[in-house]
């Protein structure tokens, strides 16, 4: 299965609203349609993963979007804007991107998330 297709049939089709899949150097490896997703976005990201001083200071910020860090740990991090969010997840070599909205609740964005997230890592990604 490509990288679009784990986007687009287990993230966007389990009805997150963006969704994106990147390497650990920055790179995007795929992303829905309508995600600005910037490979800087994703280095500055990776950059703060372990500084949750960092990212409680100055947010995430993904796709020209900021969104209140919430929680986190060296997997995963939370984050909210309004009544959605965004829940991501890192494996051994990619970093998973999930934004969700109302009605989607953040335990389910996160299952899909890190369900997706927890598959990669057991096949070495």
């Amino acid at each position: 299965m490509s990288w679009q297709s784990y986007v687009d049939t287990q993230m966007i089709d389990k009805k997150l609203k963006k969704a994106a899949i990147a390497g650990m150097d920055g790179s995007i490896w795929a992303k829905s349609n309508d995600f600005n997703l910037t490979s800087d976005e994703v280095k500055t990201l990776l950059g703060n993963y372990n500084d949750m001083e960092k990212l409680a200071s100055s947010g995430i910020n993904l796709g020209g979007q900021k969104y209140l860090y919430l929680s986190g740990n060296e997997e995963v991090v939370r984050g909210k804007q309004g009544k959605g969010g965004v829940h991501i997840m890192k494996t051994n070599m990619a970093v998973l991107v999930g934004v969700y909205d109302d009605p989607m609740q953040p335990p389910e964005a996160a299952t899909i998330t890190e369900g997706l997230g927890s598959y990669l890592k057991g096949c070495g990604y």
